[in-house]
């Protein structure tokens, strides 16, 4: 697509999107006025013409033209020998900004219901609600790197030996990992992360709800 569809808003999306692309506050001034002047069905616009429109100076107005043609940002066509100004590229920067934005949003929307799904499904498998520190302490594998079939089959290997805790939970995916690393590295990148963290796994083992099965 050449640039962004009509349908569009092309003044949202230079707000939203100007400081990303390296746009300071007067390029948007100046982009704002040639565009409003392109829609008036002016053809060339010259500092001239925007200075007309603006409280800065021809000089001033020129140089930022200047610097939005070496950006990329406006182009002078010759059309049928008639100069034309475009912001066709801006348009088609700004464009390609708002689909780069709508992915990583899907990516980001993606991996909350996925992290959300784990949640049910240990409040499934576990018949209960899950207190804050067991969240926060789901969360911490997630951070960590354990991929989320892995947490959940940790999950489900507790309940079949009968243990319900997080506590029990967590050595498993330590013993996995830790088995895994070792294999194949000769270390355990895991275990060092949990003996980095040790204090708050102790902390979190003195919790009411991790005393029911591990002893």
């Amino acid at each position: 697509m050449e640039y962004m569809p009509d349908a569009l808003d092309f003044r949202y999306l230079l707000i939203e999107y100007y400081k990303k692309i390296g746009l300071s506050e007067t390029d948007l001034a100046v982009l704002m006025v040639i565009d409003h002047l392109l829609q008036q069905g002016n053809t060339l616009i010259t500092a001239d013409l925007l200075q007309l429109k603006m409280s800065l100076v021809t000089e001033e107005i020129d140089a930022i033209l200047v610097q939005l043609l070496s950006k990329g940002f406006l182009e002078f066509d010759n059309d049928n020998n008639v100069m034309k100004t475009t912001i066709k590229p801006l348009r088609k920067r700004l464009f390609q900004e708002f689909q780069m934005s709508m992915m990583d949003r899907q990516k980001l929307d993606g991996s909350r219901e996925q992290n959300d799904n784990i949640f049910v499904t240990f409040q499934k498998e576990l018949g209960r609600s899950l207190s804050p520190v067991e969240i926060q302490r789901i969360r911490e594998w997630i951070s960590y790197g354990y991929a989320d079939k892995l947490i959940i089959d940790a999950l489900k290997e507790a309940i079949a030996k009968n243990k319900k805790s997080i506590r029990s939970i967590d050595k498993i995916l330590l013993k996995w990992s830790t088995s895994d690393d070792m294999h194949k590295e000769g270390y355990s990148a895991q275990g060092d992360q949990w003996k980095h963290d040790i204090d708050k796994t102790i902390a979190i083992s003195k919790a009411k709800w991790l005393e029911d099965d591990d002893e």
